[in-house]
């Protein structure tokens, strides 16, 4: 068995990536909460629903790999700030699918070059070779692991 005392967190990729993530979304979601009153989980479920208007919260949160809480009390408050509406859906009158409203969609629009700004300005730090194996090196970790059997 492994020495527990043995993991060094400031070389456990896990963790590394974490922290990444972390440092880079709380600076861009600085941008997003000054400027338009939203945290990190309500740009997200914004960002999802821009793309793919219409989802469940479920799949909101499949999409976002984000905690169902944490979805659902996003689409709470950006349900009572008037950015999303809830309507059943058509198929199954129980579920319900989240839209953007006119005012969301101006917000989700004011934001989107705010953030491919700031995901420049973050490449900018790498060589054009770098970005290209950050995005396969990106690509393969997120890929389903190969099957054991």
């Amino acid at each position: 068995m492994p020495n527990p005392d043995a993991l060094d967190l400031a070389r456990f990729l896990p963790y590394r990536l974490s922290v990444l993530s972390n440092t880079i979304s709380q600076r861009i979601a600085s941008d997003y909460e000054q400027r338009f009153g939203l945290s990190v989980n309500q740009w997200r479920a914004m960002a999802i629903l821009g793309r793919h208007d219409g989802l469940a919260a479920r799949d909101v949160a499949a999409r976002a790999a984000m905690d169902k809480v944490a979805v659902s009390r996003a689409v709470a408050a950006l349900l009572e700030k008037g950015l999303l509406r809830r309507e059943p859906a058509q198929e199954d009158k129980r579920e319900s699918r989240l839209f953007l409203t006119s005012s969301g969609r101006y917000i989700h629009d004011q934001i989107v070059p705010l953030a491919l700004n700031h995901e420049q300005q973050l490449l900018e730090r790498l060589s054009p070779e770098e970005r290209q194996w950050l995005t396969r090196i990106l690509d393969v970790l997120q890929a389903p692991p190969p099957s054991r059997d």
